[in-house]
């Protein structure tokens, strides 16, 4: 039976980008004009694409997003007078308005240039095409304005798979993930993972700036796993696909031992695949660990080791029955 254990979430944050960060990640942004108003918020991973805002219609202008003017929309606008651009470009102008983003390497209107700088907002340009540029920048915004978590635990990339390990504080986490490490394992993230959705179905995980790559051993102290295991040996980020969640050991406790009670953890609204594994002397948890990674990849290319137990369970019983009737008879 599966169950499914919502995480309750205490701290989330929803971020605000910069016009001035999103055009140092991305080079092949240029400021045209404006490049004292690069501190404005872009709050909407959303872009805009003007369309029926350029024949005067703005009663659902998405006013919050960077609009984007591609081939199309210059080329409707070089169609319309000085004046009525001066007019469309006056009403796009609004306080919440980030920036305007110009694809293609196209021109950019004077018009534009002009009401723009009054009203205080950055024109950026690009050469890239409307399509990828949009693509691009959608993909920058969503991963920095998605809602974001704290999860206390150690993250590993096992087998090109995002495996969390989590427990109590003590339990082994860290020791866990180190010996994975030295198995050909990247590490992630240790001691706080930082978790975000991607999208409906995709949460990913990374360490905060100030802990990347870095470990942390009770009695050894500090680790630098780059420098001491080379850079094969970490991750900046990875999709979450499985929780190790270490318990110790209680005789009362009915541990799963056929594999078919998958419990769920849910992080935001995702539902991902926990593992309780008990701790106990003698147990080697980076193998269980990897272990259990590779068994949730084999579910998932359709081979599961449970339902073969089982049918070969069904097959026994019933050679075994048919062995009695023949012998009564």
């Amino acid at each position: 039976m599966k169950k499914t254990n919502i995480l309750e979430v205490n701290e989330l944050s929803k971020n605000a980008v910069t016009v001035r960060a999103l055009t140092e990640d991305m080079p092949y942004i240029k400021v045209a004009s404006g490049g004292d108003y690069l501190n404005r918020n872009i709050l909407s991973s959303d872009l805009s694409r003007p369309a029926i805002e350029l024949t005067g219609y703005f009663d659902f202008y998405p006013k919050r997003r960077v609009q984007l003017f591609g081939e199309t929309e210059i080329s409707f606008i070089k169609r319309m007078t000085s004046e009525e651009r001066k007019i469309i470009f006056k009403r796009m102008c609004q306080p919440e308005t980030p920036a305007f983003l110009i694809a293609r390497g196209k021109e950019v209107p004077e018009e534009l240039t002009e009401v723009a700088i009054k009203a205080e907002i950055p024109v950026l340009v690009s050469h890239r095409s409307t399509t990828r540029l949009s693509a691009n920048v959608t993909n920058f915004l969503e991963e920095h304005l998605s809602e974001r978590m704290d999860q206390h635990g150690v993250f590993m990339d096992i087998y090109g798979m995002g495996v969390l390990i989590i427990g109590e504080s003590g339990i082994g986490k860290s020791e866990t993930g180190l010996e994975l490490i030295q198995r050909g394992h990247r590490l992630i993230a240790d001691d706080r993972v930082e978790l975000y959705m991607m999208d409906e179905t995709r949460i990913i995980g990374e360490a905060p700036e100030i802990l990347r790559h870095l470990i942390e051993i009770r009695g050894v102290g500090v680790i630098d796993i780059a420098t001491m295991f080379g850079v094969g040996a970490v991750r900046d980020s990875q999709v979450l696909d499985l929780v190790i969640n270490l318990k110790k050991w209680d005789k009362e406790d009915n541990y799963d031992r056929l594999g078919n009670n998958v419990e769920m953890k849910r992080f935001f609204n995702v539902d991902v695949p926990m593992l309780n594994i008990p701790v106990r002397v003698g147990r080697n948890l980076a193998t269980i660990t990897e272990v259990a990674a590779m068994n949730i990849r084999a579910k998932q290319m359709g081979y599961d080791a449970t339902a073969k137990f089982e049918a070969n369970l069904t097959k026994l019983i019933e050679e075994n029955s048919q062995d009695f009737r023949e012998r009564d008879m």
